[in-house]
Formats: structure tokens, C-alpha cells, sequence
């Protein structure tokens, strides 16, 4: 086929076709597609002959695949699966090229770009999520998924991955500098075709079905022992090591990830870590074990051989109850309606089933019933599990081993790393595959050294110091144990909660990793271990889980919120095994620790302190001062607090469920499980109360009823007694309280379980205290006698002089790129709305250089926070005391104390000058270093003494969820009365009651028979209280004040001053005043009663409201001083002062205006 022969397939004919209907498209593109595809060439005598443009060919057929990339049904790849272009032309095309020595071949490098177009994954159920519902209801992807399976299959032939791996030789043996952009896209296309083949999934097996099938049930294994073949798996553990720190290595680590993620996806890390060769027998005893069961399962209620002759069983309800009596009722109708109940009560039920002679009847009522529909439970892509042949797990075990020995490390460090940088290669699911896959290597780790422990304790007397020697150490997985590892896993579980929907495999891989993690503390703690190191460093890092507190809220919050249909089997699992951990672990460990206190940071419920970056900056650091916003508020930490927190109504429902599942138990390891931590609730926690309903009952009796088909080992044991311990417990509790009979059908939450346990409650905690803070190394100081400069000059002393001289510069770095950035900003606003003449530059040069930036410059300056671009520099600015140091003395200041991780940033009120003259001070240090007249740097500082925590006595969670509430209420009323307090300087007169309240309350029944006697008096329909005219107030004049006897209240802000009459004591005006007064004022009524226990009236002053001014000067508020102490002068001496039972009312209140 010529050049001029190509078929364009960018017409507008192809794009007319496109917008048809599927038919239309297929119709059109068949006739292209199997033209270019007959050009490819053909078999002659068994040997496949290339077309003369067999290049121009191929390119023409990558074109053609990318019309799917707009065409939601996939026409084109269809057309390519019916064509079979893949095995009958790619496949030997690839063979005779690269196959035979011309790896460099374009042909060769073409085939190999189609065959991973063509086998790209299929994520079916994103594919399902984009699909229409309307023009998209016939999508099918059954062909497609089957066709990636019979490509997988051809291109495991013999010789095509062979192939493959020398097109990637040529541009690996490249030095750095002679390669190419070319020769990494070979290489990452290869990658990708691997990774394609691993991701498609092989069919389930079936003995029943076709050879076929059973040769597309076991491609994963072929798959394994080829790319082992093939040198394959070798290329992939270079890559992963990366011994030489090629950037172009580490562009493919995430490739790598995910081949590594698919070929041990499936694999139990336990089964690798045994002797393969004794695996077939091993799986031998485990089947007759499960198959003797079934028997033994099925035997306990299967017929007996004489079933032919047929079952009658009769059954009887109420048995022991009496007949009544025919004859008590002479009444024909009501004699037979006795008769008819009594026929009831003694109603006889057939049942034509053997299995009533020995079993329970309601059981096997409960057969004949419709039964509701089952639904199935939830299984994720990491619960899965596949069983490969004897040689593919040789190679795994051997691929396992030399990855954990040689790259583990260095491979999760450089991924953490760009996973931290938040590189563009880096996606969401890049995440999950590093938890599932650290997860898997640290299971794999220590199921490997439990094994290899268990044959030398058999063969020989070899400790486990000669243990570590031979490739078990500790050292292998060191990297997991690093600080930033343990955050970032904390990090990512707390985003998949965070997320809507919640990421609930992803948060299922975190607590997975975290489980083993756990796991391997405690190995690295155990008594086995003689190596100090380790045990110190497992106690470190113990103390530190604990004191962070956030495992320990992951573990519960795990358990608590599992919901039967959201999460999968697997993440229950995960949760009852980390749990199971955790309560082992710190059990053993506060044994270990004694009397010793340990603390356990509170969570802050309330809003975060603000950052203070506005604030001017003090010239020198003053010493910390006791407040409660410096404090990290702390608990005391006891393992029976943290236990009892478990005796909760959900944690309980999750752990029963769980149970529920008995009869699909793998391993009597899940029995014991569930078991302990069933046990550390209804005995440890003494809170069997919370398994006093039916349906928990009603799940006892069906295992106590299928406890003879248990296996005779200790888990089942420990079941069986616990659940009769429970049951024991309830009927002692149903004779103390019968109504529990009741309470049983209703659920155990908000502590209603407590009425009926055996649980006590504790006594109350003591006050609070602080301690010390030993998160971090003890901070240094200069000693007193120094200048600011002398300080600096003797810290970068101490660093140089422990060989630390680059966290100087780093320093010098960070204050220049402040520096530069402030010069950017401010040089832009005040140059901003200027001329640009060359003189007025000149002239705002000159003004920023003698007199600063403008206000409006510095209000444009923000904190600037220090990046750490290192875990070197992160781990130096946390806990490097010297570097600290420096950075105080170079004006930075941490953002948040109580961090895991300090965050360190410059002030926005450091100008840049201020940062030129620190710069220069250091810089001449560095040249110059300061004279230490012979001494060390370290014997002319001193250390500080720690930040002090408050804390609180241990007490269990339950009292503190309970304590809340109140603590709240607590804080409100002190803020409340912090407000009142503050503004008490402007109330003269208080709402305080004073006097007998005996007189009030006679003086309220007189009015109130006075109101009834005047409505009798007017008539029906009229009312005693009502006044005869109207309400509104008028503004009284100035001449107006003799009118009443009393002053009214005067608006808020009117001009005229406001006088208070003294009372009138004669009867009939207080009877007058009584009416037209408003009823609310409890303290004139008191006084205008005329009764004989009536008080004299105090006058109230008021003071004169001042008239709407401008802003006062110095002069006008002296005035205003004096004017107010003229007022309480005058309230002083000119009035008499307050009985005891009159009652003030009355305040002061000066508006904003006023002010």
C-alpha cells in the first residue's frame, strides 16, 4: 500500500458517521479497519510475511483506536476484537521483529504502543457511573472484558515477553546524558503493558466447565512464571531500589507500585512465608478438616436410615395447663364458646420431620415460614483472594523476599516523598496501593520471622540474636517506624472519613496497615528481644501512639461505626483485629510500665486558638507564662479507663455481628478475637448488661445449640463458657428485677445497661496539674551577659561545630526569600497610582528608604510561613534545640506548640530592613566566626526549662462525654459574668430583690380582689384592668411637671433632663397611681401599696443624657468625668438611702452615639 493510499480517517464523513446510531458506526468503520489490517500481511507455509508498508499500517490502526476516546460504546475496540488483529498480526509482528534480535525495530516499538492501548483496563464501574441512562441502556461490556482475556492469553505465548523486555534494554543501557524524551516513553509504555496484563482478572475456576476456561482461570500464574522468566520482576526490583538515584527511575515508581499491588493482590502474606513444598499437604488436612465438620454438621440432623416407614409428631402447646371446665356455664352459647377456647389452648400440631425428636420445635416452625430475602454482604477489592500454583508462589515468595531485603526502605521513602511534594504523577488511588502494599510486606515480615523463629526453636537452640543476623532484623521495615510514615497514614485516614462518601476501602487499608504496625511494636517490645536498642525504641514509640491518643480514637470510632451494608466484611475484620491488637499491646505495656504515669492528649472540642501574625513583635522572647491557651490539656492514661470505653451499646452490636458469622470462620484465630474482646466487655468492664436483649439471647442459643460441632480447640472453649457466664448473669439479674423481661426488647445505649451490671462507678478524679512537656529535646538559651548578636554568633557556633553548618544556610535561604518577597510587595504598592517618571521613582525610592513603607504597604504583608523541602529540615525545625534557637533569635516564631510537627513562620511586622541586618548579621558570622576565648559553643548556653501541661486525673471517657455539657455551661456563665463585670463600672442601680416576699404576695392578692370587684361593677364584657382611654404616651413639656404625681421615663436620647417626684403616701393616690403606672414595676407597687409593712420609696436619679456631639478631644472627656462624678456625688448625699424591703430597678445605659 503506498503513502498516497492511507486512508484519512479524519474526514467529515467518519464524524457524520460517528453521530449516527451504533450500527451506523460499526458499518462504517468495518470495511477501514479490516482494510489496514489485511495490509498488516498473512501466514505463508506457517510463516507470517509482512506488507510492504507494515509501518504506515500500524500507525493507521493507532489512529483508528483513538475515535474511541469520544465514543462511549467502544466501536472501534470491538472491531479490533472481531478482526483478531491483536493474536493473528501484533503478536507475530512483534515475534519476527524484536523476537529475533531487532529490538530498536519501529515496527517492533509499534506493536508493543497497540497491545497496551488494546489491553487497557476497564474500570467497569466508572465506566457504569459516565454511561447515559437513556441512549447508554444497551451498553455491554461482556465482550470487551472477554476479549482482554483471550489478549492476555496470546500474548503469553512463548517469546512475547522475551521480546518485550529487550525493546526495554537499549534506552535502560543509555547513560543520563545520551538519553532521550523517546527512550523513556518506550520504556513506560513496556511498564504499562505489564501492568495491563496483571490487571486483567482470570475467570473463577470450575472442574465442570471447559478447558477453555480452566486455561483463562490460571493465566495469573502463567503470568507470574513468565515475567520471571523473562527477567521481568528483576527490572521491576531495579527500579524500585534505585541504588543510583535516577530521576528517571523514580519517574516510574508509581508504575511499579501498582504492578507490584497487582501481582500480590489476593496472596495471603502467612501462606509465602512457609516451605511451598509442604503446601499441597498442608491444604490436604485443612480440607478434611473443614470437610469433617460439614459431616459432622450434617450427620446431627440428618434422618435416620428407618425414615422410610415416615415421622407423625404430635406437639402440644400449653401442656401443663388444665382444660377448662365444659360444665360452669348452664348458657348453651356460652358453654361453647368455652369449648372453642378451650379448644384452642389445647390446639395439637403435626409435624411429619425427624428432626423434632431431637431438636426444638419453634425452629422448625420457623423453616415453614416465607423466608425473607437475604442480602449480601459487601466484599471490596481488598478482601478478595486467589489461589495460584505451586511454581507462580515460589516466585513470589522469591520476588517477596529480595524486595522486603533490598528495596522496601528506599522505595517507600521516595514515594512518601512525592506523595508529600504532591507530584502531578501521583493520583488518589496511588494512596490506597501504598497503605495495601506496606501493609502486606509488614505481614509478610512478620510472618517470615515467626516462621523462620519457629524452625530454629525446632532444629537447634539459636537465639533470636542469631535470628536477626540472617536477614529477620528489624532494620528491614525501618522505614515504617519513621515519624513522618506513622502521620501520613494518619493523615490519609482521617481525609477518607473526611471525604463525602466516606472512602471506606481506603480507610479499611489504613487500619490494616496500622494493625501490623502495631504488631510489629510489639514484637520489637517483647521479652524475646535482648537488643536494648530495640526495646527502647519500641517504647518510645508506644509512648508516643499513646500520647498522640489519635490510634486509639481510630480503633474505637472503627468499631463504633460499622453499619451492616455500608462497609464490607472485610473492613469488619480489620476493625475487630485492630482492636484486638491495640488492647493486647497496651495491656502488656502498662504492666510493663508499673506505677509510671503516662498522659494522653485531649482532643480540643472548641475553636482553635487564632493565629496571632498581626501583632507587633516583642524585641526580646519573654518567658512563658501559665494560660490556659499555652497549656496542652492533657488526661491521665490508665488501661482500665480506656477499656471501659469500650462498653459500648454499638461497639457491642459490631462485635456481635461479627460472632454471628461464626460458621464462617477460616481460622480459630477470629474466634479468639471476637472472644477476648467480648470478654473484656461483660467481665473486665463488668458490663453484661449490654447483652441482656433478645436478640443477643436469642444468638446465644442457636451457638449453644451448635456447640457439639465446634472444633475441640481453646477459642470455642472460651466462647461457650463466656456466653454461659452472661446468661447466668441475666436470670440473677431477672430475679432481682423482673421488669427486665421488658427492657429486653429495647436497646442498652445512654448507660441504661448500668441498672443491670455488676459495673460500679468509679470514684471521681482529683484536680488538675500540669507536667512537663517531653514531646520534644529540652531547649537551650544563651547565657545571660550576651547581646542580641553574641547570641547569634554563639548558636551558629554550636552548629558548626556539630557539623550542622547547612541548617545555617538553610536559615539564611529562608530569611532572604522573606526579605524579597516583602521588597516585591511593598515596591508594588507604593509605586502603584504614581508616574512614572523617572524622578518620581527616584523620589519613592528615597521616601521607602528613609521613612519605610507606607501604612498601606505594611497592611499588605503577610506572615510568611517556613516550607520544609526535606524530612531533614521538618525533623531539625521539630526538635534541632540549637536551630530552634536561631530561628527565635532571627525573629520566627512557631505556629502551633501543641503540633506533632512544628511550623515555624516570619512575622508580617518584620520589615525587610529588620531581615537585611539579620542576614548580614549572620553572614558575617559564618565568615567570621564569633570568639568563643577557647570555650565551647555549648558551655556558653544554658537549658530552658519545658513548657508545662495541664492535665487531669484519669477518669473514663463515658464520665467525660457526660462532663461536656457541663463544662460548657461552666464557660458560658464565666464569660457571661465576665461581661457583666466589665460593664458594672456603667450600672447604678442593680435588678437584685430585696425585702420580705411575704408583703409583696398580700399586696398582689389585695390588687387582685380590687380588679375583680371593679369588673363586677362595671358590667358583663368590661374589664377591671382596662383604662378608660387610650395609652399613648406624650412627650411631656417643660412646664408639664405637676400634672402627675410622679415622673415618667424619658426616651433614651431625649434633650430634656428627667426628674423623679418623691411618693405620695396618701391612700387614694397611690390607688390612682396603681392604675396608670405599668404593672411590671414590682418596686414602685411595693412602695405606693399603703399598707402598714410599705417602705418609703428610694428616688432614682438619673443622670442627664447628653446630646448627640462629634468625636470628644482631651477637654470634653475631662468634662465628662467630672460630670459623672457630680452624678454619684449627687446620688450620695441628696437621697436618702435603700431600705431593706424596697427593690431597685433602674439602670444606666449609654448608647454608642452617647459615647
Amino acid at each position: 500500500m503506498d503513502e498516497n493510499e492511507i486512508i484519512d480517517v479524519s474526514s467529515n464523513e467518519s464524524e457524520n458517521g460517528s453521530e449516527g446510531d451504533t450500527d451506523g458506526k460499526r458499518k462504517f468503520f468495518e470495511p477501514i479497519v479490516q482494510g489496514v489490517v489485511d495490509a498488516l500481511g498473512g501466514y505463508e507455509d506457517n510463516i507470517y510475511r509482512m506488507g510492504d508498508q507494515v509501518n504506515g499500517c500500524l500507525k493507521d490502526l493507532k489512529k483508528l483506536w483513538r475515535k474511541d476516546e469520544t465514543d462511549d460504546d467502544r466501536t472501534v475496540a470491538r472491531i479490533f476484537w472481531k478482526t483478531r488483529v491483536l493474536p493473528n498480526d501484533l503478536v507475530p509482528i512483534l515475534l519476527a521483529t524484536a523476537g529475533q534480535g531487532l529490538v530498536e525495530d519501529k515496527r517492533a516499538i509499534a506493536c508493543a504502543d497497540l497491545m497496551t492501548a488494546m489491553t487497557w483496563p476497564i474500570d467497569l464501574a466508572e465506566e457504569l457511573k459516565e454511561l447515559d441512562d437513556q441512549f447508554d441502556s444497551k451498553a455491554d461490556y461482556t465482550e470487551l472484558l472477554q476479549s482482554h482475556l483471550h489478549y492476555k492469553a496470546a500474548i503469553l505465548k512463548p517469546g512475547v515477553l522475551e521480546a518485550l523486555f529487550g525493546i526495554v534494554l537499549p534506552p535502560l543501557t543509555k547513560g543520563p546524558q545520551e538519553r532521550t524524551e523517546r527512550d523513556g516513553q518506550i520504556v513506560n509504555v513496556v511498564l504499562h503493558l505489564v501492568r495491563n496484563l496483571a490487571f486483567i482478572k482470570d475467570l473463577p475456576a470450575n472442574t465442570f466447565l471447559s478447558a477453555d476456561h480452566a486455561q483463562f482461570s490460571s493465566m495469573q500464574s502463567k503470568l507470574i512464571r513468565m515475567l520471571s522468566d523473562s527477567h521481568i520482576l528483576q527490572l521491576v526490583l531495579t527500579i524500585a531500589a534505585n541504588s543510583d538515584n535516577d530521576p528517571l527511575f523514580d519517574s516510574w515508581n508509581t508504575i511499579v507500585l501498582e504492578i507490584i499491588y497487582l501481582s500480590l493482590r489476593g496472596v495471603q502474606p502467612s501462606s509465602l512465608s512457609m516451605d511451598q513444598s509442604k503446601r499441597p499437604a498442608d491444604d490436604l488436612h485443612r480440607l478434611l478438616a473443614q470437610e469433617e465438620r460439614s459431616k459432622r454438621q450434617s450427620s446431627r440432623q440428618a434422618p435416620t436410615r428407618h425414615s422410610r416407614f415416615g415421622t407423625t409428631i404430635a406437639v402440644k402447646l400449653n401442656p401443663n395447663r388444665k382444660q377448662a371446665q365444659a360444665n360452669t356455664d348452664t348458657n348453651a352459647d356460652a358453654s361453647g364458646a368455652l369449648d372453642l377456647s378451650s379448644s384452642k389452648k389445647s390446639q395439637t400440631f403435626v409435624i411429619h420431620r425427624q428432626e423434632g425428636i431431637t431438636g426444638e420445635t419453634g425452629a422448625l416452625w420457623d423453616k415453614s415460614k416465607r423466608q425473607k430475602a437475604w442480602k449480601g454482604h459487601k466484599v471490596d477489592e481488598l478482601a478478595s483472594y486467589e489461589t495460584h500454583s505451586i511454581e507462580a508462589m515460589k516466585v513470589l515468595q522469591t520476588f517477596a523476599s529480595d524486595f522486603l531485603e533490598e528495596c522496601f526502605n528506599s522505595f517507600l521513602s521516595i514515594l512518601l516523598k512525592d506523595i508529600r511534594s504532591e507530584k502531578a504523577k501521583i493520583t488518589e488511588k496511588d494512596n490506597l496501593r501504598l497503605l495495601y502494599v506496606t501493609k502486606w510486606f509488614l505481614d509478610f515480615f512478620l510472618s517470615r520471622r515467626a516462621f523462620a523463629s519457629k524452625a530454629k526453636g525446632t532444629k537447634s537452640t539459636d537465639t533470636n540474636e542469631d535470628l536477626d543476623a540472617q536477614k529477620y532484623g528489624f532494620g528491614l521495615v525501618a522505614e515504617v517506624l519513621e515519624r513522618p510514615w506513622i502521620i501520613w497514614v494518619l493523615k490519609r485516614m482521617r481525609e477518607a472519613v473526611d471525604e463525602k462518601p466516606k472512602a471506606w476501602t481506603e480507610l479499611q487499608a489504613g487500619i490494616e496497615c496500622l494493625t501490623q504496625l502495631l504488631l510489629l511494636i510489639d514484637s520489637m517490645s517483647s521479652v524475646d528481644i535482648s537488643d536494648p536498642t530495640l526495646s527502647e525504641a519500641a517504647e518510645v514509640l508506644q509512648q508516643q501512639l499513646i500520647y498522640s491518643g489519635e490510634v486509639l480514637d481510630v480503633t474505637f470510632d472503627s468499631l463504633q461505626t460499622y453499619k451492616e451494608g455500608t462497609q464490607s466484611l472485610a473492613y469488619l475484620n480489620s476493625s475487630v483485629y485492630m482492636a484486638h491488637a491495640l488492647l493486647k499491646m497496651l495491656e502488656r505495656w502498662t504492666k510493663g510500665k508499673g506505677k509510671d504515669e503516662v498522659y494522653v492528649r485531649k482532643k480540643k472540642t472548641g475553636k482553635e486558638r487564632k493565629k496571632k501574625g498581626d501583632e507587633e513583635v516583642p524585641e526580646e522572647e519573654e518567658p512563658q507564662q501559665q494560660d490556659d491557651d499555652d497549656v496542652v490539656h492533657e488526661t491521665m492514661f490508665t488501661f482500665e479507663a480506656f477499656e471501659m470505653k469500650f462498653a459500648h451499646a454499638d461497639i457491642t452490636h459490631t462485635l456481635l455481628v461479627y460472632l454471628s458469622r461464626y460458621k464462617d470462620f477460616t481460622d480459630s484465630e477470629q474466634m479468639r478475637r471476637v472472644v477476648s474482646l467480648l470478654h473484656r466487655q461483660a467481665v473486665r468492664a463488668k458490663a453484661e448488661g449490654l447483652f441482656f436483649k433478645v436478640s443477643t439471647l436469642n444468638l446465644f442459643k442457636t451457638i449453644i445449640a451448635d456447640k457439639k460441632s465446634f472444633p475441640p480447640d481453646q477459642p470455642h472453649k472460651d466462647l461457650v463458657n463466656l456466653i454461659n457466664y452472661i446468661l447466668r448473669q441475666f436470670f440473677k439479674a431477672l430475679e432481682q428485677e423482673p421488669f427486665l423481661a421488658v427492657e429486653a426488647f429495647f436497646p442498652k445505649n445512654r448507660g441504661n445497661w448500668k441498672q443491670y451490671s455488676s459495673w460500679e462507678p468509679p470514684p471521681k478524679g482529683g484536680q488538675s496539674k500540669s507536667v512537663e512537656d517531653i514531646r520534644f529535646p529540652q531547649e537551650v538559651q544563651v547565657k545571660k551577659g550576651y547581646s542580641w548578636s553574641e547570641q547569634v554568633g554563639i548558636t551558629i557556633a554550636s552548629l558548626v561545630e556539630a557539623g550542622q553548618t547547612e541548617l545555617v544556610l538553610w536559615t539564611q535561604e529562608i530569611l532572604q526569600t522573606a526579605k524579597a518577597e516583602r521588597e516585591r510587595i511593598i515596591e508594588e504598592v507604593d509605586k502603584k497610582g504614581g508616574d512614572d517618571s523617572d524622578e518620581d521613582v527616584d523620589d519613592t525610592n528615597t521616601q521607602s528608604k528613609l521613612l519605610g513603607p507606607s501604612v498601606d504597604a505594611q497592611a499588605k504583608l503577610t506572615d510568611y510561613l517556613i516550607p520544609y523541602l526535606s524530612d531533614e529540615h521538618a525533623d531539625a525545625a521539630t526538635k534541632n534545640s540549637n536551630l530552634k534557637l536561631l530561628f527565635r533569635l532571627a525573629k520566627c516564631y512557631i505556629l502551633d506548640e501543641d503540633a506533632d510537627e512544628l511550623e515555624w513562620y516570619v512575622p508580617a511586622a518584620i520589615l525587610p530592613a529588620e531581615l537585611h541586618s539579620i542576614i548580614t548579621v549572620i553572614t558575617q558570622f559564618l565568615e567570621t566566626p564569633f570568639d568563643l576565648e577557647g570555650k565551647k559553643a555549648s558551655q556558653l548556653m544554658s537549658k530552658k526549662s519545658r513548657r508545662r501541661r495541664r492535665v487531669k486525673a484519669p477518669e473514663s471517657d463515658a464520665d467525660e462525654d457526660e462532663d461536656e455539657p457541663r463544662q460548657r455551661k461552666k464557660k458560658e456563665k464565666k464569660k457571661k459574668e465576665e461581661v457583666q463585670y466589665k460593664s458594672a463600672q456603667f450600672i447604678e442601680d442593680s435588678d437584685a430583690e430585696y425585702g420580705n416576699i411575704d408583703s409583696f404576695l398580700e399586696l398582689e392578692k389585695k390588687r387582685r380582689e380590687k380588679t375583680e370587684s371593679a369588673a363586677a361593677a362595671l358590667g358583663e364584657g368590661r374589664s377591671g384592668a382596662m383604662k378608660s382611654t387610650g395609652t399613648k404616651k406624650r412627650r411631656r413639656k417643660a412646664g408639664d411637671k405637676g400634672k402627675s404625681g410622679t415622673g415618667k421615663k424619658k426616651r433614651k436620647g431625649a434633650e430634656d433632663a428627667v426628674e423623679i417626684a418623691p411618693a405620695d403616701n396618701s391612700e387614694s393616690s397611690s390607688e390612682d397611681e396603681s392604675e396608670t403606672h405599668s404593672r411590671t414595676d414590682d418596686a414602685e407597687r411595693v412602695a405606693k401599696g399603703g399598707t402598714a409593712e410599705a417602705t418609703i420609696e428610694k428616688p432614682r436619679p438619673r443622670p442627664r443624657p447628653k446630646p448627640k456631639a462629634p468625636p470628644l478631644d482631651d477637654s470634653m472627656v475631662q468634662s465628662f468625668s467630672l460630670s459623672q462624678a457630680d452624678g454619684e456625688d449627687q446620688a450620695e448625699g441628696g437621697f436618702p438611702p435603700t431600705k431593706a424591703g424596697s427593690r431597685k430597678k433602674g439602670r444606666l445605659i449609654i448608647s454608642d452615639e452617647d459615647e
